[in-house]
């Protein structure tokens, strides 16, 4: 649980779709209010919401991460993100590779491929359920490190884990631990 301590200060809670989220960044600048900005995870791409936005406008705008950010150089040698680029120059080369839900995309399909690969031969409805059901502490290459898919019987969410950042400049700089929304987690 987050507590926000009591500062008088203006906070926004910008949840939003990105074409949404940028005109409301863009918004704020020009009605010069400087509010605490929570902006969601949906709309945190630096390609489709931070940049139209400008980058000017954007700044001190905290959100959550659990995908690597495809624009950060930090990524550069990683060997998730050295395939994500194997298979965008193969399937879809004309990929907007700073929009974050490239990368989305490219992390789901790559937890389908796990669980259609742990039904083997059995592809009823009722193994493929079974299958997605019981992932344990799962490692995709585009998730950040220490962010895992778990899932059960009983809870079918696949990430229960974030961390957040803070834009600065042109990127999102992450900050604190990972946070986990696992019972006991």
């Amino acid at each position: 649980m987050v507590k926000l301590k009591s500062t008088g200060a203006d906070v926004f809670f910008n949840v939003t779709t990105p074409k949404f989220a940028a005109q409301a960044i863009k918004k704020l600048t020009e009605i010069e209010w400087k509010p605490l900005h929570f902006l969601n995870n949906v709309s945190a791409s630096i390609g489709s919401v931070m940049k139209p936005a400008g980058f000017e406008n954007s700044q001190g705008i905290i959100s959550s991460a659990y995908l690597k950010d495809p624009t950060d150089a930090q990524w550069k040698n990683d060997a998730g993100m050295k395939a994500w680029n194997v298979f965008l120059d193969k399937y879809y080369p004309e990929a907007n590779r700073a929009d974050a839900s490239v990368m989305y995309a490219y992390t789901v399909a790559q937890g389908l491929v796990h669980v259609l690969k742990a039904c083997g031969d059995d592809l009823t409805r009722e193994n493929i359920m079974k299958q997605a059901a019981s992932i344990k502490n799962l490692e995709l290459g585009g998730l950040l490190p220490g962010i895992k898919v778990n899932t059960s019987a009983t809870d079918f969410a696949p990430l229960s884990q974030l961390q957040l950042m803070k834009f600065k400049g042109e990127t999102w700089d992450r900050f604190g631990e990972i946070i986990s929304g696992d019972v006991g987690g």
